[in-house]
């Protein structure tokens, strides 16, 4: 009998896992291509579901044949089949660490437990989009934060094996306490951050005009919009101005104060949305700015719910030590500024697929 498994029983579950890897690389390429659309489109607020995949350059819209994950870009040789503009390697780049995720998935989980090798993957797919998005546009969208936080208190119930539980009422106790950790602890940083780093002085040359419209700053190097800048009712635009040119009157010598809500020369207080333009001459520029954004205590409330509060502590160790070794390295070669905003989502997801999939091991070696 023992002869019998070792010769026929074995390789057929051998082969059985073997296929099954296959079936998940595969389908997490496919995946992938999802995601890119999710990547490009959730940030635009466009639908993810309608029109069809389409070249943003021309909008052809691409035939299922050459919308085959990672062979279509290589075939094309990365370029749209109609307009022969290029295509951005982060499709295949999505697609293809979509695709070893989900293989990672099945060899980790597969065997233990193939319904949570499955809900491992699709934790991993918004992983990637949250950080993709994040690295592009320094927001993550509230279908990624606010669903994964659902999503992971759900599969708590549903799927105990999740947080290592036999019982489903520890498995969501464990969740929960993930969810509120992860929540408070980098809403504390946020506002730790916001009281230490929160105001930035931007060195301009004498006399430099600053123009403010209705959506954005304007300094000479760089234009920002406003909602790259407030953030908080409280945030203010500070400037010492040795002239303010309005569209009806001038000012000279005066200090100019502009929040969300007011807009504050010298003495005189106006309603933001009734100054269409404003003109500036000024030596020194004071702007608010965040150490983390709000998005940021979201994700972490969904990678706790996700992954229990062991997983929210190992997070947000990794992932400062992962942020201060990159941020670094980009200042050292030059391609950085030490004031510049660096995304922090995808060092978090990094941190998180750790965890996920060679966390405790970590932990145990680093303990023992």
């Amino acid at each position: 009998m023992e002869i019998l498994e070792q010769c026929i029983i074995e390789p057929i579950k051998g082969a059985s896992f073997l296929y099954w890897a296959v079936v998940f690389l595969v389908f997490g390429c496919i995946v992938g291509s999802f995601l890119n659309v999710c990547i490009y489109r959730l940030p635009r607020g466009e639908s993810i579901v309608k029109p069809p995949s389409h070249c943003p350059n021309c909008n052809w819209q691409i035939p299922w044949y050459f919308n085959i994950p990672i062979i279509s870009y290589i075939w094309l040789k990365g370029k749209c089949h109609n307009c022969g503009k290029k295509i951005s390697p982060r499709y295949v780049i999505v697609e293809f660490i979509t695709g070893v995720f989900f293989l990672c998935s099945w060899l980790k989980y597969g065997n233990f437990n193939p319904y949570l090798a499955i809900v491992v993957a699709i934790f991993t797919a918004a992983l990637i989009v949250a950080s993709f998005i994040d690295f592009e546009h320094f927001i993550i969208p509230d279908e990624i934060t606010i669903g994964g936080i659902v999503f992971g208190l759900v599969v708590s119930i549903v799927l105990p094996s999740l947080h290592q539980s036999s019982s489903w009422s520890s498995s969501l106790k464990q969740s929960v306490l993930g969810l509120i950790l992860g929540t408070a602890l980098i809403y504390i940083i946020v506002q730790a951050g916001k009281l230490i780093f929160g105001k930035l002085k931007v060195q301009i040359s004498p006399d430099t005009k600053i123009v403010f419209t209705e959506e954005e700053l304007i300094l000479p190097d760089q234009i920002i919009p406003y909602c790259d800048i407030f953030s908080r009712k409280t945030d203010a635009i500070k400037i010492i101005a040795k002239r303010v040119e309005l569209a009806d009157r001038c000012f000279w010598q005066t200090q100019v104060v502009l929040t969300p809500e007011k807009l504050l020369i010298g003495k005189e207080e106006f309603p933001p949305d009734t100054i269409s333009f404003m003109e500036i001459v000024a030596d020194e520029i004071t702007i608010p700015r965040e150490a983390m954004g709000f998005g940021d205590v979201k994700f972490m409330a969904a990678i706790g719910a996700f992954t229990g509060w062991k997983g929210v502590v190992f997070t947000l160790c990794v992932s400062s030590i992962i942020g201060a070794i990159v941020g670094g390295l980009l200042i050292i070669a030059g391609l950085r500024e030490r004031s510049s905003r660096l995304p922090y989502g995808p060092f978090i997801s990094l941190a998180a697929i750790i965890w996920i999939f060679i966390g405790e091991e970590i932990v145990r070696i680093w303990l023992y």
